[in-house]
């Protein structure tokens, strides 16, 4: 067995004893981070196995966080039972999405992902009965002892966070995998040797769009109260980003890495600057492109020098 592989379950068992040990503060601020590695991991299918950078691919993780909520406000579903419906959302949305944008590539294909997220969150404002429009959903909120509901939620997404892995380590290592990291490096050259590039392509975006839809239905039973300014959020997506390229797109575990970092340093750091924490998660994305553009779990197995950091400033030499 693998190193990697023995650090992660190592890693996954002290993850499963922690509630036991650390405060309610430091449950929600895993909990969050959690999230936010399955976010990243989930989108990691399209964005990193693919290369197809879908800056907008959060709008599935506001459609499940909406699918939650008015599954359980308006039909009085359980919430594991909305999950289901959350990652059939996704999928469905992303495929029917898939067909034509994934003709387009690079920066085109990106922008109209983010014109996608913002026309979603409108048609979302304008559902006003029943989505409840600027007013948002107010969800039921979970009874009993808050130490329970706290370690509930801890173990659920948690449970998500390592079903995306789980999920995208399998795609990794299946020939559907090697299929989509061969468009990745050259799509022409993958359609020639009888990849079905059209097809491949948007099925990663859809089990992309499931896995991200399943994290949103979970926020919005954590959170209680979702509106769209909430679960369709820029920042959420440039935060996304930011955690594949410091972890690692081409990687399975890199963003799951990434996402622990950069949300253990917002809490830690970032917090005492809010002010400027836009600015500084830019620098952030701009330092990684230029020294470490591997992501830091590829970098450190390949080994970590400072002649690699000269060769990748020159590389990157405008």
């Amino acid at each position: 067995m693998k190193k990697s592989v023995i650090l992660f379950f190592i890693f996954i068992a002290v993850l499963a004893i922690l509630p036991f040990l650390i405060s309610g503060y430091w449950l929600r601020v895993l909990t969050q981070t959690f999230m936010f590695a399955a976010i990243a991991t989930g989108s990691n299918i399209i964005i990193g196995f693919t290369g197809y950078p879908a800056f907008g691919n959060i709008a599935f993780f506001g459609i499940g966080a909406y699918v939650t909520g008015v599954l359980m406000t308006k039909y009085g579903f359980s919430f594991l039972l909305t999950l289901p419906f959350c990652a059939l959302s996704g999928f469905i949305i992303a495929t029917l999405l898939g067909i034509p944008l994934l003709r387009l590539k690079g920066h085109y294909f990106a922008i109209a992902t983010i014109g996608v997220m913002e026309a979603i969150k409108e048609i979302v404002d304008n559902m006003t009965e029943i989505t409840g429009g600027g007013m948002g959903l107010t969800l039921p909120i979970m009874e009993g002892d808050p130490a329970y509901i706290y370690k509930f939620f801890y173990y659920a997404i948690l449970s998500i966070m390592l079903l995306t892995v789980l999920i995208a380590f399998l795609i990794f290592r299946s020939k559907f995998g090697y299929a989509l990291r061969a468009i990745r490096i050259d799509e022409d050259a993958a359609s020639v040797i009888g990849i079905n590039t059209p097809l491949f392509k948007t099925i990663s975006w859809a089990i992309s769009g499931a896995l991200v839809g399943i994290a949103g239905g979970a926020y919005a039973y954590w959170l209680t109260y979702i509106d769209s300014s909430t679960v369709f959020q820029t920042s959420y997506s440039v935060k996304m980003f930011a955690m594949i390229l410091l972890g690692g797109g081409t990687t399975v575990l890199g963003p799951m890495i990434g996402a622990f970092i950069l949300e253990l340093i917002s809490e830690l750091v970032w917090s005492k600057f809010i002010e400027i924490h836009g600015m500084i998660l830019g620098l952030l994305i701009i330092l990684i492109v230029i020294f470490i553009p591997k992501g830091l779990f590829e970098t450190f197995k390949e080994g970590f020098s400072l002649r690699k950091i000269i060769i990748n400033l020159k590389e990157n030499k405008l």
